[in-house]
């Protein structure tokens, strides 16, 4: 029997299975995807917020505020991008001033440090390109931009190297109270755990609502962004929001920790779970409205569209609670924005909840705080890529030219714990076909690696999901006379 089961891997179960590392615990983390971060970490705006939007009093500004600052340490000790390059909410009109000017109170009492209200000039000497129609904005100094997949597996492959059980494929479809925990079954596998930590995103509510009666609901909400090629990442240096309205906090237009320009997203409430289909008029939509920021995007250098899924709670706050009718159940559910922000927090608050119930934790002794730093080819100097390269030859052969990522870099990522397996789950650890192509040429080269680091025939590598089969057999068949 596991003494935890967390159900889900995103960025709040990686962030509490590695934070649960810390003790004396034997944990499982559960995913029902090929890989970390699958659902809404892999489609995000990637935006550490300063704090000022959550109303003063809820979760979600408490551990925002929290959550904000320990972003520098977790992403040193795990060898993630991260820049605090500030945020500015835009006004356009009076009416969205008394917004901002909302917003800045609101910032105050959740603690926000160092927040400013800004003049039209003001704005212009922080942000040149920035539409004639901006009046004025809300600065926020300690808002900042992450990776938030790199980060998910980054956790979860500290979390493996202090001896958490990564089980990915593992879709939960029943769970029963035993006399001293659970009983989790994952079609014919099936495990026993003590306590059980419900991170299943969008499906929380279904998870729940396995051991107890319904007592929240959880709404998918969609997004779609454009990425824009790195040509275009510099026509904005801060995150860049507009007045916020009743669905959220609306298209924003942000430089991302590698380089590219991202604009989006829109707000379009669904009820299909999985649909994170894109459409050409949301798309239209968020270009269309992106020009209340700036007219300086060119949309032609556009490399991809994509969306993702917010998990709308129906109690309009995040739900991190012990089940009222399943002791040792803890359910850690609605986490929509703030919640990339808010996460190294909620972990400590959902650890503090298992606490209580089991009377305290004992920490374990030799915590691997740092993983492995990743080798980035490119960033190295000239004598450094030759030395490397003198060591392994592999780190001379560039796989994908768009982002300069070589092979030496793919066999690493593949073989780390929490490794990637598919396609896409390789671009989002090294990002080859991440630039402009898409893969179109380095992916069939990412696919012989994969096939070859896994010893698996090249037919069973997939793109992401279990079925999104790539290669079905040979075009044409040899055939002997």
């Amino acid at each position: 029997m596991y003494d935890v089961a967390v159900i889900g891997a995103g960025i709040i179960g990686t962030f509490i299975a590695r934070e649960l590392s810390r003790y004396d615990l034997n944990i499982v983390l559960i995913e029902k995807d090929t890989d970390i971060g699958n659902g809404t970490t892999k489609a995000n705006s990637a935006i550490v917020h300063a704090g000022y939007d959550a109303e003063p009093g809820t979760l979600k500004a408490k551990l925002n505020f929290l959550g904000n600052p320990m972003f520098d340490r977790v992403c040193e000790e795990l060898d993630v991008p991260f820049e605090r390059i500030g945020s500015l909410a835009v006004a356009t009109n009076e009416e969205e001033m008394k917004n901002i000017q909302r917003l800045y109170e609101r910032g105050l009492k959740n603690g926000t440090p160092d927040i400013k209200i800004l003049s039209r000039e003001e704005v212009r000497e922080k942000e040149e390109g920035i539409s004639e129609e901006v009046i004025g904005a809300l600065y926020a100094p300690t808002a900042g931009i992450v990776s938030p997949f790199e980060l998910a597996v980054a956790l979860a492959e500290n979390a493996g190297d202090n001896g958490v059980e990564i089980k990915l494929e593992s879709k939960v479809t029943n769970i029963q109270r035993v006399e001293n925990g659970y009983c989790i079954s994952m079609g014919e596998e099936i495990l026993e755990a003590k306590y059980v930590i419900n991170c299943a995103g969008v499906y929380a509510g279904e998870i729940n609502e396995m051991v107890a009666t319904k007592s929240f609901e959880i709404y998918p909400r969609r997004g779609q962004y454009n990425i824009l090629d790195k040509s275009a990442g510099n026509i904005v240096s801060h995150v860049i929001f507009q007045a916020p309205t009743k669905l959220g906090k609306g298209v924003l237009v942000t430089p991302t920790v590698h380089g590219n320009l991202l604009v989006g997203p829109d707000a379009e409430d669904i009820d299909d779970r999985e649909n994170t289909a894109t459409t050409i008029e949301r798309i239209e939509y968020i270009r269309r409205v992106s020009k209340k920021i700036t007219s300086k995007i060119h949309f032609g250098t556009t490399i991809t569209s994509f969306s993702g899924l917010r998990a709308r709670p129906s109690t309009g706050d995040f739900i991190i609670e012990e089940s009222k009718e399943a002791k040792g159940f803890i359910n850690v559910g609605g986490i929509e924005s703030p919640g990339l922000s808010a996460a190294p927090a909620i972990a400590d608050y959902t650890i503090d909840i298992l606490k209580e119930i089991g009377g305290g934790l004992k920490k374990k002794e030799g915590f691997i705080a740092s993983r492995k730093p990743v080798l980035r080819f490119m960033e190295l100097n000239d004598g450094e890529k030759a030395e490397l390269i003198k060591k392994d030859g592999r780190y001379g052969r560039v796989i994908c030219r768009c982002e300069n990522i070589t092979e030496g870099e793919i066999v690493d990522i593949i073989n780390r714990n929490a490794g990637a397996r598919t396609v896409d789950a390789v671009k989002r650890r090294a990002r080859p076909g991440m630039g402009r192509c898409q893969g179109g040429f380095c992916g069939p080269r990412v696919m012989e690696i994969l096939a070859r680091e896994l010893e698996k025939d090249i037919k069973e590598i997939v793109k992401d999901s279990s079925d999104s089969y790539i290669l079905t057999g040979e075009t044409k068949q040899n055939k002997l006379a």
